[in-house]
């Protein structure tokens, strides 16, 4: 489902590359759940490029786990650029990781409002040198199918952002 977005011939390039230049990646997941990490570990052998996640589902373990600030939450909300950047610096710190992917979003089909409403999704990355790409996304669908579509839209993001940062 959704293979024209990231598909396993994707991740088998994602890992080669990262074990090409021994270098890992980490995931921070709320809305996704760990399918993220969960995709990344379907393939053999990732674990020499994957040094674990975290499912941050309730601000309360983003706080405590990945150090996101309350006031950041208080501000923001939970899916907001703010959070995911958090995050995202709280997973590469946690996992000594050399790439992160972090996402919060509302899969639905409730907890929308009208500023943001069901399917949007904060979708960030993080590298080496603490370069950060953050976005918010709109998905449709069902609440599996949107969290398939942040899933690999986030798994597409970092080889993107990695295969970017390795071009320079």
């Amino acid at each position: 489902m959704y293979d024209k977005i990231f598909n396993e011939t994707d991740m088998i390039t994602l890992q080669n590359i990262l074990r090409q230049k021994k270098q890992s990646i980490t995931t921070a997941e709320s809305c996704t759940g760990g399918l993220i990490a969960h995709m990344i570990t379907k393939i053999p052998n990732s674990s020499n490029v994957f040094n674990g996640s975290i499912v941050s589902y309730s601000n309360n373990i983003k706080n405590k786990e990945l150090n996101v600030q309350n006031i950041t939450l208080d501000n923001y909300g939970a899916v907001s650029c703010e959070v995911v950047r958090e995050m995202l610096e709280g997973s590469i710190q946690k996992f000594d990781a050399d790439y992160a992917i972090a996402v919060s979003g509302i899969a639905g089909p409730g907890g929308g409002s009208t500023t943001k409403p069901v399917g949007t999704v904060v979708i960030g990355c993080i590298g080496p040198t603490s370069t950060k790409e953050i976005d918010i996304y709109h998905f449709e669908g069902s609440r599996e199918e949107v969290q398939i579509q942040a899933a690999k839209t986030g798994l597409k993001k970092i080889l993107e952002f990695i295969q970017k940062t390795i071009d320079k």
